[in-house]
Formats: C-alpha cells, structure tokens, sequence
C-alpha cells in the first residue's frame, strides 16, 4: 500500500506500513533527522511537526493519517533558518544540548501564527508537554517574545 502526502512542499508517497508511525517515516524513509525521537508516547514534544498547519506529535501519529495532508518539519518550517523563531532562538542562544529544539521551535511557531502577540501565560499553555531536559526555559520563553518582535518587524 502507498500512501501520498506533501512534506515540506513536495509531493511524496510512503511504502512503509500504514500504521508506522510518521516519526520514523520520515526519518527512516525520507531522510528528515531534523525531528527527533524523545519519549515514544507524544508526552516529550521533541517529534513536533505541523499537519495542515496544526502541531502534532509525530511519533504516536500513524503515517496513513496524513494521507492527503501537508506535513511541514523543522526543516521545511524555513530552508535558510531565517524563520522569525529560528531567528530568535539563534539570537537569544536558546538551545543547551539542543535535542528537543526542533520539537520546541515547531510549537512556537504555531503557537505565534495564532497568537502573534503572547503573554507569558499564552507561552505556558502552548509550550506545556514540549519538554526541555537541559531547562532552558526561560530562554525559550524570550525567545518567543523576540520570535513575536521580529513577525510585527516585518
């Protein structure tokens, strides 16, 4: 069975098992490591992708449930890195050990397409789940209200 999505834009067609998880569909047969492996049960956050624009925890999703859909990693969220929260978290040096980042990257950025301009309390809900080992909170908290100053920059 094949099943066709849109990944980061282009058309593609899996062959593995429908109900692989599109965690290691797109690591294993696409080749996209950006999106990492953490916990296995969508409690870590670190496999964070976009479906239709809607975050989701790719390693519980099974890869025929984006038949037809457009799935965006980190490496599609901007191919030059200079997406605003991509930006931000360089500017601000967020990462430590850096494994969860494309997982928490992927959230922010979703989180400001519908709330460009967040409270601390708006970062807290849409970031709950999306766990960080190294507590590099706070610097992901800035990094998100200067991600929120450089969308309003233009």
């Amino acid at each position: 069975m094949s099943i066709r999505f849109q990944v980061n834009g282009d058309a593609v067609t899996s062959r593995s098992d429908p109900a692989t998880p599109l965690l290691w569909v797109l690591r294993d047969e696409m080749g996209l490591a950006g999106t990492k492996y953490g916990c296995g049960v969508a409690q870590c956050g670190a496999c964070m992708v976009h479906v239709d624009g809607t975050p989701v925890r790719s390693c519980s999703l099974p890869v025929e449930a984006v038949a037809g859909q457009s799935v965006t990693t980190i490496e599609g969220l901007s191919p030059s890195s200079d997406h605003p929260v991509q930006r931000a978290w360089m500017e601000i040096d967020v990462p430590q050990c850096g494994y969860c980042q494309s997982g928490q990257i992927m959230a922010a950025a979703a989180m400001l397409r519908e709330t460009p301009s967040p409270t601390d309390e708006d970062i807290d809900a849409a970031m709950a789940g999306n766990l960080c080992r190294c507590g590099t909170y706070p610097r992901i908290r800035a990094a998100i209200k200067r991600a929120a100053e450089l969308s309003r920059e233009g």
